[in-house]
């Protein structure tokens, strides 16, 4: 089986792609970013060559876990996935996340592109599940479990028993979204126009921790008028005010979830509460609003940005368990 490659885990996200090698642990984290050049068109980088500005354009095709723009997310997987292989006349086996709400179109073209990219073969783990075997959850028991995965695009909540999804929901309502009103925020109240990688950056700089709120951090802008590069110091009270609104989607979902859980399983939940994972785990704030809409426990992730790729990792290290998990 050596010869054959060793089995690769791929998290396919909006904003990364992250690589799991059996055996070796993560071995690519790279922007999920195609450019080509403004005049021919042609691909002239991927992933972290696309960070600096060759005068060309940065494409990301992949949304919520699924390919939008085939072509593309094809070269893009095949490139990370031969930077990483690095065995040419072997292809590898893939393990990769689909997302639940995923319809079978989607599916096929998930598996369409990996094959395309020039995988051996490719083996789907239900998103959810992925992201809580990342996290430590003992997914196996009967023990109801609740994971809530924020993305880029968007939001995912999840309940989780005998290693299968008994409710999920998922929500337009991501990191991007949180970006967006924070630029509007800058707009309405300082008169300044924000991109949305400074407020991305500002969201960063704010921290995770609840508290202190007093805290500054400076945000670089334009100003509408006279188009010129202005400054603007935020207190981090306003960037958390400013996020309410997708918060709030995400809350809601939360609970919707919950409700459509059996009473058996909102025992569980009660008491074991529920993990965040993606990078909007992060956000300031977060877990302190879940835990009062939902009335349960609510930790991060020790690791929320790779739970999704530590979990597909624990399924290449063991071929076996999504075997089990598909019985159950």
């Amino acid at each position: 089986m050596s010869l054959l490659g060793r089995d690769l885990a791929v998290d396919l996200g909006a904003v990364s792609t992250r690589i799991y090698a059996k055996g070796k642990g993560i071995v690519l984290d790279e922007p999920s970013a195609v450019m080509r050049d403004s005049l021919t068109g042609k691909i002239i980088g991927y992933g972290a060559d696309t960070a600096d500005d060759a005068g060309g354009e940065t494409f990301w095709p992949v949304s919520g876990g699924l390919p939008v723009d085939g072509e593309l997310a094809r070269r893009m997987i095949r490139h990370f996935l031969r930077k990483v292989h690095r065995r040419p006349f072997f292809r590898p086996r893939v393990v990769m996340a689909l997302p639940e709400n995923a319809t079978q179109l989607e599916r096929a073209a998930l598996r369409d592109v990996a094959f395309e990219a020039e995988v051996r073969g490719i083996l789907l783990v239900p998103h959810a599940l992925a992201a809580a075997l990342g996290a430590g959850l003992p997914v196996k028991d009967c023990a109801g479990r609740m994971v809530i995965d924020i993305g880029h695009d968007s939001a995912r909540v999840a309940v989780l028993s005998h290693g299968a999804v008994v409710a999920s929901t998922t929500v337009l309502s991501g990191g991007r979204a949180v970006n967006r009103s924070i630029v509007r925020m800058v707009e309405r109240q300082h008169g300044v126009l924000l991109d949305e990688r400074e407020a991305e950056a500002a969201k960063r700089r704010a921290g995770t921790d609840w508290k202190p709120l007093h805290r500054q951090v400076v945000v670089c802008g334009r100003d509408p008028d006279t188009g010129r590069e202005r400054s603007v110091t935020l207190a981090v009270q306003e960037i958390y005010e400013a996020t309410k609104q997708p918060v709030e989607a995400i809350v809601r979902a939360a609970v919707d979830t919950v409700e459509r859980c059996p009473p058996e399983l909102v025992g569980d939940l009660g008491e074991r509460g529920a993990v965040l994972v993606g990078g909007g785990a992060l956000l300031r704030g977060l877990g302190r609003r879940l835990r009062a809409a939902l009335s349960m426990p609510v930790r991060r992730a020790e690791r929320p940005l790779e739970s999704v790729a530590l979990g597909l990792g624990r399924c290449a290290e063991n071929l076996g368990l999504i075997a089990k998990l598909r019985d159950r």
